[in-house]
């Protein structure tokens, strides 16, 4: 005989499970395109003498974002990551500036 009290908390688990392996999915995908990011700004700050800025807000983005699935996979929280909640914004560089491009000037005739 079954248990119709304990059926829609076995039915949640197995729609955060699912949910999870999706998650676990994403990932590994996310993580290698922060491994592709890491290589591109070292390279980036070889040749300019300083990190990219665009570059370093979306690795943190990104690297939030991670620790969002994380949270999530582990059961510390309920609430899923991005699509299903907003994109995590960047925060402040801690480290070094980003490259600033050299202004010119124009003379004016």
């Amino acid at each position: 005989m079954r248990d119709t009290q304990n059926a829609p908390q076995y039915e949640s688990i197995i729609l955060r499970v699912l949910w999870m392996l999706i998650f676990l999915m994403i990932w590994h995908v996310a993580q290698l395109v922060l491994g592709g990011l890491v290589l591109v700004q070292l390279i980036y700050r070889l040749i300019y003498g300083a990190p990219n800025g665009g570059l370093m807000n979306f690795g943190d983005s990104l690297s939030v974002y991670l620790a969002q699935i994380g949270r999530f996979g582990s059961f510390h929280t309920d609430q899923k990551p991005w699509p299903f909640a907003d994109w995590p914004a960047p925060r402040a560089p801690e480290g070094e500036a980003p490259y600033a491009q050299p202004v010119r000037e124009t003379k004016q005739p």
